[in-house]
Parts: structure tokens; sequence; C-alpha cells
């Protein structure tokens, strides 16, 4: 990308971030006004300081005592309109942030699963924290610097020009050389802030993994490793940084050099021309005031270029986030009190960057209030097709139906309110017991709704041994909870959504031999009328389903109930026999 082009998306990507001020518009502009009476009153200092010396060693003492007055008031003024201007902007700035992180967050719920897949929470996370953060300094330090610094630079420049315009030209000439400077620097800035980016987000990841992984990392002893691959994305974000503060650095001192030359040019010519005695001193000593005040406003127009790039790049990225696409959801059917007939006509699905289709043709039809196991070796396909009943992902080709209508043409909420799932992997919120059975749309359930689906899941007796019973707080994902109360409160959220579909996701994996046995009798009390999906890795829990589909390597390879297909001594009755003899000795279930 040219240069050309890259100034002109910052300056898009600047103005699109400005857009979010405008429902704050009153502030924004009062700040703006604040900024102008600070900047316009600079001139005011050493103007005031001539008259002083004029009028006060001149026999005028009336100035003697006046002119520390206003200078004190000017001073006031001055003070109370930087006060106005930064609470302001502050202000304003918040509300920004607020805004963006509420629309960014409002966006990352609706992206499609696939795309949270393939990019990771630590990815995501670091744009809504860090990102959003240095968005919100370009659009509050940045704003402040660019207004006030620039009326400032202007009133005192115009005062210059108005004591001595040939002196004024001279220190003019530092405009042009401090603006190449930051065009140098600006790029070098861009490209350390988006490395830096990058790597921030690496580390945030190797953190969170460390974290959530923190018993594989003792059992196994992993410390060292990740220690080392903390150490590498800690050095690499430092290096960048450094790289950063380099440039940056660089910038303000070339411009101070330059200012510093000017100063001492006009310095000389004053001396060399003897113009003391061509002016009074007092305006002399106003015009090097002036000058000096000069500086400090330089400085900061000059150091705000790297804020602004930091801002742009952090813009870059917020934006990128929220013009995602979210999930296609163009049906325009509701659909309530689903009977539950599911059908898969010739459906395929291969993932992006996948070699192979994960489903490959697959016809399949199940009756309203039929319940169906999917069985087959790892990477079979059957989590792949459980997918798509809730639209997870849609088919690369073929369509899927329920109760006879496409997916596509049903409303993804709709769809999905007719769908209860429990995984293996529970997921489970920092919040009440209570609130994690009432999860999402069930959250108005009353009390009694809540507490019967805790007893259809054996889950009461032990919430009501709990001090708090069902207002007990679990703590992040359950982390207060056994696996066995973890599986079975997820089962007590899909018992109270009480939808025609379900889906289970080897329910019962995280229960001990007696809590199984409870709830496998609640589960078949749940199962009864409704369509039901089961992913089965342990084929003895699946023996009383009405049909058994085998899936190998993406195809539907076998269909039939339990005693079919032990009859048929194919690929399914292969799997079992191998299951039942190495539970027969005492080992774990195989793995499908």
């Amino acid at each position: 990308m040219s240069e050309k082009q890259e100034a002109a998306d910052g300056r898009k990507l600047y103005f699109r971030l400005l857009a979010y001020t405008r429902p704050y518009r009153p502030a924004f502009l009062g700040a703006v006004a604040c900024m102008v009476v600070a900047g316009g009153m600079e001139w005011m200092i050493p103007r005031g300081l001539q008259l002083l010396l004029e009028r006060g060693f001149s026999g005028e003492w009336r100035y003697v005592w006046l002119g520390p007055l206003a200078l004190i008031a000017l001073a006031f003024m001055r003070g109370g309109s930087n006060f106005g201007s930064s609470y302001l902007m502050e202000y304003v700035g918040n509300r920004v942030l607020q805004d963006l992180r509420r629309d960014m967050f409002a966006r990352l719920i609706r992206l499609p699963v696939s795309y949270l897949d393939s990019h990771g929470s630590a990815w995501v996370i670091s744009r809504i924290t860090n990102d959003v953060g240095n968005v919100g300094q370009a659009a509050t330090g940045a704003v402040i610097v660019m207004i006030r610094d620039s009326i400032m630079i202007s009133g005192l420049i115009a005062y210059l020009l108005y004591l001595n315009w040939q002196l004024t030209l001279v220190v003019m000439v530092i405009a042009p050389v401090v603006s190449y400077v930051g065009k140098l620097t600006r790029r070098r800035l861009r490209a350390m802030g988006r490395l830096s980016q990058e790597s921030n987000r690496e580390m945030l990841g190797v953190l969170q993994e460390a974290i959530e992984g923190q018993k594989v990392v003792k059992i196994y002893g992993g410390q060292g490793y990740e220690s080392g691959r903390f150490d590498r994305t800690n050095a690499a974000l430092r290096g960048y940084a450094m790289r950063a503060s380099v440039a940056s650095s660089a910038q303000g001192a070339v411009s101070q050099f330059v200012a510093a030359i000017a100063l001492a040019i006009v310095v000389g010519i004053v001396i060399w021309q003897g113009t003391v005695t061509q002016q009074t001193s007092a305006a002399f000593a106003s015009f090097m005031t002036a000058m000096m005040m000069l500086l400090a406003p330089m400085k900061r127009l000059t150091d705000v270029n790297s804020q602004l790039q930091r801002g742009i790049i952090a813009a870059e990225s917020v934006f990128t986030l929220l013009d995602t696409e979210a999930e296609p959801d163009t049906g325009a059917r509701r659909l309530t009190g689903a009977r539950g007939a599911i059908e898969f006509d010739h459906v395929t699905l291969q993932y992006e960057q996948a070699d192979r289709p994960s489903l490959n043709d697959v016809s399949v039809r199940i009756a309203a209030g039929e319940a169906v196991a999917l069985v087959g070796a790892s990477g079979g396909g059957k989590t792949s097709f459980a997918n798509l009943v809730p639209r997870f992902y849609r088919p690369t080709s073929g369509r899927i139906l329920l109760d006879g209508v496409p997916l596509d043409e049903l409303e993804l909420a709709s769809l999905r309110e007719q769908i209860a799932m429990v995984s293996q992997d529970v997921v489970l919120f920092n919040d009440t017991l209570a609130a994690n059975i009432a999860y999402g749309g069930k959250r108005d359930a009353s009390r009694a709704e809540i507490e019967d689906a805790g007893r259809a899941a054996h889950l009461d007796d032990f919430i009501r041994s709990l001090p708090a019973g069902y207002d007990t707080e679990i703590g992040e994902n359950g982390v207060r909870l056994s696996g066995g109360q973890r599986q079975r409160l997820a089962i007590a959220r899909a018992l109270l959504k009480d939808a025609p579909v379900l889906i289970l996701d080897e329910a019962t994996s995280a229960l001990d031999s007696e809590s199984e046995r409870h709830v496998q009798a609640a589960l078949e009390r749940l199962m009864q009328g409704r369509t039901t999906l089961v992913i089965a890795h342990r084929l003895s829990t699946i023996e009383k389903v009405d049909r058994i589909v085998v899936l190998d390597q993406g195809r539907v390879a076998e269909v039939g109930t339990h005693a079919e297909l032990m009859a048929r001594d194919g690929i399914y009755a292969g799997l079992y026999r191998i299951q039942y003899s190495v539970e027969a000795r005492g080992g774990a279930s195989v793995a499908l």
C-alpha cells in the first residue's frame, strides 16, 4: 500500500471513530469551546508581560498592582478552560469506549461459530480490551492536543508576527522541518504498532492457555515450556515497543533540536542587528517569551503523531471486528411447537482449509420423536452432523429440513428455540445455580420450574445441602462443582428448556456409575416424545435407541437398530466387540 493510500485510510478510520461522538455532541462542542478559549488566551501572557514591563517601569503605578492581578485572572481562566476541556473530552471519550465495547460485544456474540473457531478467544478478547483502550486515547487526548495546541500555536505566531515579522519568519522555518520528520516516522510507528498488537494478542493467548490448563501444566511439568513461550512473546512485545519509542523519541528530539537552532539564530540576529536598541526591551522580552511558549505546544503536536498512529491501528482492528458479517439469518419463517422431524438431503460439509469433506453426500431421515444415535470412529463426522442441525455451520451443498421446512428459510432464533443441547464439554457461567439452569430464554422461569428441572437431573438434593441453595455462586465455568455436578447442571438446563429436538453429545461422560444410573433414567424420560440425536462414544449407552447411524469418513456406512447392526456384523459390530472386550477386562471404553 502506498503512503498516500495509507494516510487516506488512516483519515477515514479516524473520522469514522469521531462519528461515535455524535450522540454526545453538546459535551464535545463544549470541550472544543473550552479548548478554543484556553488556546486563544495563550498569547495574552507575553502581551501582558510586555504591558507590565513598559507601563510599570515608566511610572504608571496602577500597573504595578493591576498587572499581577490581570496575570492571576488570566491564569485562572486558562486553568478553568483546560479543566473544562479535559473533563468534557474524558466524558465523551469514555462514553465512546462504552459504545464501542457494547457494539463489539453485540457483534461478537452474533459471529458465526466458524469465525470464532478459526480466530481463538484470546485474539477476540484482545480487541475488546487492549485495542479499544488505544482507540480511546486517540479519541480524547489526541483531539485535545490537536485542537487546543493548534490554536495556541496560531495565536502565538500571530502575536510574534505583530511584534517582529522578520524574526517570526525565521521561527516559522521550524514548521516544514517538523512536518517532514513526522512524515518519515509515521509509517514506522504504524508498522511497529501492528506488530505490537499481534504480540500482545499472542501473549494474551499464552496467558489464557496457561491459566485454563494449569492442571495439565503442573502434572506434566510444563512450567518451563510455558515460561519460555511467555518470555518469547514478552520479549517480542518489548522489542516492538522500543522500536516505536525510538521512532517517536527521534521525532521529538529532532523537532526540538531544530527549534533550538531557530531560537539561537533569532537571538544572534537580535544581538547582531542591535534590535534591542530599535525596539523596547519589553517588546523583545515579550517576543522571547512567546517564542519559548511556542515550543511546548509544538512538541506536543509532534508527539501526538505516535498516539494517533496507535489509535488508528487500534481503530482498524476494532472496525475490522465490527465489519465482520454476523451469522447469516435470511430466514423469514417463524416456527413454534415443532414436531421435530429432521431430514438430511444429500448434505456435504467441508470446513475451510480442510483437505476433505467432514460429511460427504449424507442423506438421513429422522422421524418426529425418534431417538437416533450417531456412531463412528473419531473424525467420522458425528459432531459435524449434530452442529448442522442448530445451523452452527451451513452445509457446503445439499439441504437440511425441520418438519419439511429448509433450515435456511427459518429465522435463526426460531430454529434454535426448538433445540436443546447437552455437550460433554459443559459450559457454565459465573452466576448462581438457578441462573445457570434458567439461562437465556428461560431466565423468567419460576423457582418451582427451576427446582423441578434440578430434581429431574438428580441435582436437587445436592443443591439443597448448600447454605445458599439454588442461589449459590458456582464460580468461573462452575469451578466449585465436581465434574458430575456440572454435567447434571447442564442436563437440568436442557430439561427446563423442554425443546422438541434434543442433542446429546455424550451427556453422561463425566458421571460416576451411581449418578449415571439416575441421570440416564432422567434422560430417558426427557427423550420420550422428542427427536433426539445422541453422539455416542460408549456404545453400551445407546442400545435402546430407535436407530443407529454409523458414519465412516463422512459417509453413512450403516443404519439400523442395535440388534440389526450386530447381526449384520459390519463396522458397528466390530466397534462394539472391541469396546465390550476392553470394558470386560476392566479397562476404559474406547473413544470413538
